[in-house]
C-alpha cells in the first residue's frame, strides 16, 4: 500500500483528461506540461514518463478529441449524406462541430499525428464511397484532404476571433477595421462578409470545393 506521501501513479489517460480540461480552461498557447503537473499535483518530470514533450502530448490530446468527437459512429448522417456531395458536406460540418467543441480545438488538430488507428474506417468508408461514385483513389484522397484542410484553416480563424474573459487582446473590431482600410473601399466593405456569419460562410465554402472538386474530376 502506498504512503501518505508516496505520489499517485499517473497514467496517460488521466494526464490527457486534465490536459483538454485545462485547454477548455485556459487556451492552447498557455497550456504547458508544468501547468498540468500542477493541476495534477507532481513535478512536471513525472509527465516524461508519458510524453516526451508538449508536441507528443498535443499528439494523444487530438486523438482523444477525435475519439470523442465520434463517440457515437464516424459515419456522416443527415438527409443528403447518402450521395457522395451529402457525404462530403456532412463529414465538413461534423468536424467543424467538434472541433469548436473545444477550445483552440483546430490548433490542436493541426500538424499533429493521431496515436490510434480509430479515425482509418471513416477514411477508408469515405474513399470507398467516393471511388464509387468515380473518383479514382489519387482523386478521392485529394479531395477529402482538402476537405479536411479546409476546415482545419476555417474554424482556425474562426476560433481566432473568439475573445476570452482571459484573453489580453480586445474584441475585433469591424467598424475600426473599416475606418483603417478607408483607402481601399473594397476591402473595407468586405470587412463583415469576411469575418461575419460564419456558418454561411462555411457552407459556402464547402459548397465550393464539393461542387468544384466534382466539375474538375468530372464525376457528376
Amino acid at each position: 500500500m502506498a504512503s501518505k506521501n508516496q505520489t499517485p501513479r499517473l497514467d496517460r489517460t488521466q494526464v490527457v483528461d486534465t490536459a483538454l480540461r485545462l485547454l477548455n480552461e485556459v487556451g492552447l498557447d498557455r497550456l504547458s506540461l508544468r501547468l498540468i503537473a500542477g493541476e495534477l499535483e507532481v513535478k512536471a518530470p513525472a509527465l516524461y514518463w508519458h510524453f516526451r514533450d508538449k508536441r507528443e502530448l498535443l499528439d494523444e490530446m487530438a486523438t482523444e478529441m477525435y475519439r470523442r468527437m465520434t463517440a457515437g459512429g464516424d459515419e456522416p448522417s443527415g438527409p443528403a449524406a447518402g450521395d457522395w456531395r451529402g457525404r462530403l458536406t456532412a463529414t465538413a460540418r461534423g468536424l467543424r462541430a467538434g472541433l469548436l467543441s473545444w477550445r483552440d480545438g483546430a490548433r490542436v488538430f493541426s500538424g499533429t499525428r493521431f496515436t490510434g488507428d480509430e479515425h482509418g474506417p471513416g477514411l477508408e468508408a469515405q474513399l470507398a464511397a467516393l471511388t464509387a461514385a468515380g473518383f479514382t483513389l489519387a482523386q478521392a484522397a485529394t479531395t477529402s484532404t482538402a476537405l479536411f484542410t479546409y476546415v482545419l484553416g476555417f474554424v482556425t480563424e474562426e476560433q481566432g476571433m473568439i475573445t476570452y474573459a482571459d484573453d489580453p487582446r480586445p474584441a475585433f473590431d469591424i467598424a475600426e477595421r473599416e475606418r483603417r482600410l478607408a483607402a481601399t473601399p473594397l476591402a473595407a466593405e468586405a470587412g463583415p462578409l469576411v469575418f461575419g456569419d460564419y456558418d454561411a460562410r462555411f457552407t459556402e465554402g464547402v459548397a465550393l470545393l464539393v461542387t468544384g472538386a466534382g466539375a474538375r474530376y468530372g464525376v457528376a
